[in-house]
């Protein structure tokens, strides 16, 4: 099992926040159980493959932020239950604790050519993870802390896409050949839209207010810009859950600007991006299904 497993739970928990957002409860319900259960036994495999991660290889250390940001990604998911946030919310913060320092320091040891030459898309997981923080915590509120770790997600964003598109600048094979996890460059900015919006809520107006809302403004403008290029260049590959993530957030984040200004397009344009956002879960689902049923299959487990 790869460390980024916990993608799976990202995925699914934020198509069921996409859904209760737009009143879809028969969906969001049974989605949200998913995740939860999920989470568990993603956190056994981990252990019981803990051995077999090479914890000095940069890619091991950024894959496992998945695991933070499935919790801060449930956290979120019940956020009207105070106790179900801190407890998710306390779990997600133990792993960027512990995970962060690790990737600073392998970070440092690689220099910037070996960065830029190992650099991509999984990569922005870091700041994903430490915006999904900062949503957990504006749902506990905590505001200082949310102001903090959401520019710290902005800051994070910006050094990880500098580093992906200095490599893609040098290496042609990169620009042909775009995985999976290039989604997560717009899930970044998605996610960190998101978090900007539930800080400008609860933010008197005045500079800082303004300020926090023109860069959720950006940031949400440039994840829309990219969306069309992932789109040509990696249609085939958006069935996979580091793509299904980025589509969910994508609406999560329209709606929420949507609530707070009132613009009745990004309603719209939230709820096309959330049937997008079920249609990838469902066949990425299927595929995982029926990946697992060959495999039991193989072992001899299935009846004939």
């Amino acid at each position: 099992m790869k460390p980024e497993a916990f993608a799976a739970v990202m995925a699914t928990g934020i198509v069921s926040i996409a859904a209760a957002d737009h009143g879809l409860e028969y969906l969001s319900v049974p989605l949200a159980a998913v995740a939860v259960l999920s989470l568990p036994v993603l956190m056994y495999l981990t252990a019981v493959r803990w051995r077999s991660y090479d914890l000095q290889d940069i890619d091991t250390v950024v894959g496992l932020f998945t695991y933070v940001a499935a919790c801060s990604v449930l956290a979120s998911r019940f956020a009207e239950h105070r106790w179900v946030v801190w407890v998710f919310g306390l779990m997600a913060l133990q792993g960027w604790v512990s995970l962060m320092p690790m990737l600073w320091m392998r970070m440092r040891r690689l220099g910037l050519t070996g960065l830029r030459d190992l650099a991509h898309g999984t990569w922005e997981l870091a700041s994903v993870a430490t915006s999904g923080l900062s949503i957990v915590f504006m749902a506990g509120g905590i505001m200082f802390w949310a102001f903090i770790f959401w520019v710290l997600a902005l800051g994070l964003y910006c050094v990880m896409t500098t580093l992906i598109a200095w490599r893609a600048l040098g290496e042609p094979e990169a620009r042909r050949n775009v995985p999976p996890d290039h989604w997560i460059l717009m899930g970044g900015l998605a996610i960190a839209t998101l978090a900007g919006e539930h800080i400008h809520a609860e933010l008197h107006p005045g500079p800082l207010a303004a300020a926090v809302r023109g860069t959720t403004l950006v940031t949400l403008g440039v994840a829309t810009v990219q969306i069309l290029p992932l789109a040509v260049t990696s249609w085939r590959q958006m069935l996979d859950w580091p793509a299904v993530f980025p589509l969910g957030m994508y609406s999560a984040a329209t709606y929420a600007i949507f609530v707070e200004t009132g613009w009745q397009p990004l309603d719209v344009v939230s709820q096309v991006f959330f049937w997008i956002a079920l249609a990838a879960w469902l066949l990425v689902m299927a595929i995982v299904v029926r990946r697992g049923v060959r495999l039991t299959s193989g072992y001899g487990l299935r009846p004939e």
